[in-house]
């Protein structure tokens, strides 16, 4: 053999092997992202934007978004691969790393707003949270609400068993405040902005003041394992529209009315005091987190204790 045949043996076998690690290389790369979403915050606007078509597009990667009405159910979906990513507040993923559920933290939204809040139904005489005692209050098991609830029960020196929980999806919840099935409603936006404009309905208390509910993105684990460039590029972009956000706020509620059909009176509240930054899980937001994990489990609320930090994993952003 001369060295010109050499040379071409050479650079067949080398294309040959190029092509067959990028013939691998697809048949590895998923071919559809699903993400999970709330009709609120910073996913419904990169839905309503086409931010991640657009940027996994060029990969061939289309993407499928599932709506979900509250964290549980979607941590649900996450845990048993139904969907890759999605957000939730700062209770579900307790309750879910508690049953073992096969998800990583990936990012988190840091509040320091209110959000949320405790209502009371017109004419309720209650005018103070210790006054809640013996009192039925409706909230979502498992969810930021549940969170809430407790802390604003522990703040006034009152016990768990000295109310009476009524689990309920937020749907269900206001039908049951509407009609005074319940005499407090523990709800997060945009139900939250939604509500106080009923007339009549007090806020008992904002969240402000009483814990400090941070959101959270999450990714199942296996798919970040096997797609960690992914998951950083969902969460790359979601930090891009988060900055947006913060500085479009009213451009912020047009899209997100438009996206739920729902008045943008409401939304306008929900984005006025919502923080719009996406980062990694920072010492402070892990340590609150921990909080909440312990709390839940001094109320024998799940089964043992939990290392929040167990689940988390290491983004690191590119801008």
């Amino acid at each position: 053999m001369d060295r010109r045949d050499f040379i071409a043996r050479l650079a067949g076998s080398s294309l040959a092997l190029t092509s067959r690690a990028a013939i691998a290389q697809s048949s590895l790369s998923p071919k559809e992202l699903r993400i999970g979403f709330q009709k609120n915050g910073v996913l419904l606007i990169a839905k309503q934007q086409g931010v991640l078509e657009k940027r996994f597009k060029p990969q061939g990667i289309e993407i499928k978004w599932v709506e979900f009405q509250f964290g549980p159910p979607l941590l649900e979906a996450l845990n048993v691969g139904s969907i890759d990513y999605g957000p939730t507040g700062d209770a579900p993923p307790i309750f879910a790393q508690a049953a073992k559920a096969n998800l990583l933290y990936v990012a988190t939204q840091e509040a320091a707003g209110s959000g949320a809040a405790i209502l009371l139904p017109p004419k309720s005489p209650i005018q103070t949270l210790a006054e809640l005692k013996g009192k039925k209050i409706a909230f979502a098991k498992a969810s930021s609400s549940h969170n809430l609830t407790i802390a604003a029960i522990e703040k006034a020196g009152l016990g768990y068993d000295e109310f009476t929980p009524v689990y309920l999806p937020p749907a269900d919840a206001r039908a049951a405040f509407e009609r005074g099935s319940v005499d407090a409603w523990t709800i997060w936006d945009p139900f939250f902005a939604i509500a106080e404009a009923i007339p009549g309905v007090r806020i008992l208390s904002l969240s402000k003041g009483i814990v400090s509910q941070n959101s959270f993105y999450l990714a199942n684990r296996d798919f970040t394992a096997k797609n960690p460039e992914i998951v950083a590029a969902i969460n790359d972009e979601l930090a891009k529209v988060a900055r947006w956000a913060d500085s479009h706020r009213d451009e912020v509620a047009s899209v997100q009315a438009a996206a739920t059909g729902l008045p943008i009176e409401p939304w306008k509240r929900s984005v006025e005091r919502s923080d719009f930054v996406i980062a990694p899980l920072n010492p402070r937001v892990l340590d609150e987190q921990q909080r909440v994990a312990d709390r839940f489990h001094r109320l024998g609320l799940i089964p043992k204790p939990i290392n929040v930090r167990d689940i988390v994993w290491d983004w690191k952003p590119t801008a």
